[in-house]
């Protein structure tokens, strides 16, 4: 079953878990399903909000209260938490503002500011403005998209599967290939120790 279906069949539903796991994609689909009259815009940018909220308050709790003993469970993580604690470190606020428009960082940031002395009140309070900013952007992008498109196109309705598709595969490709790079950048890292130790 594709993402589009998805947002077709189960509307808010789907809309609310995909934005408590991940996200920008189903959300810009939500907004596009809303121009098509499937879903209501106000409503999909609520429930994006909620599940985006929740998702990101979980992570933080799960830093807060088990990350160490997860990062001794799973060592691979730590490269990516301390470049995120540095950068904690200089801009926290910025950085809890803005970490959910950064593509692949929604699952990892904010575990890695539940590892850091932010504060949980400093934290909830700028998660919501993050959130309410997050999901009123990219739910009036996906909206705006269609318009945009039906202006481009005569029948809209006749390629609004295609346009869907095409939304989700692009997606796809840029999580594919972050995804390709991080692993190069580890095995780059680790060769690099590696041959350091060799040197010792």
């Amino acid at each position: 079953m594709t993402i589009e279906s998805l947002v077709r069949e189960f509307g808010y539903l789907a809309v609310f878990i995909g934005t408590f796991l991940e996200g920008e994609t189903i959300l810009v689909v939500g907004g596009f399903a809303a121009y098509e009259g499937y879903l209501e815009l106000p409503w999909v940018i609520v429930t994006a909000f909620f599940g985006s909220l929740f998702g990101d308050q979980l992570y933080f709790f799960i830093g807060r209260y088990n990350g160490r003993a997860l990062l001794k469970r799973f060592p691979g993580w730590q490269p990516r938490v301390n470049r995120f604690r540095t950068m904690m470190d200089r801009h926290d606020t910025w950085f809890i503002l803005v970490f959910r428009f950064l593509y692949g960082l929604r699952t990892v940031a904010p575990f890695a500011i539940g590892l850091s002395n932010v504060s949980l009140k400093k934290f909830i309070l700028l998660n919501v403005l993050s959130a309410a900013i997050w999901a009123a952007t990219l739910g009036v992008l996906g909206y705006f998209f269609g318009r945009v498109m039906e202006a481009v196109l005569d029948d809209i309705k006749k390629y609004e599967l295609l346009i869907m598709a095409g939304i989700f595969l692009i997606a796809s490709i840029i999580f594919i290939v972050k995804r390709i790079r991080r692993r190069r950048g580890l095995k780059a890292r680790e060769a690099a120790g590696l041959s350091g130790a060799d040197r010792k």
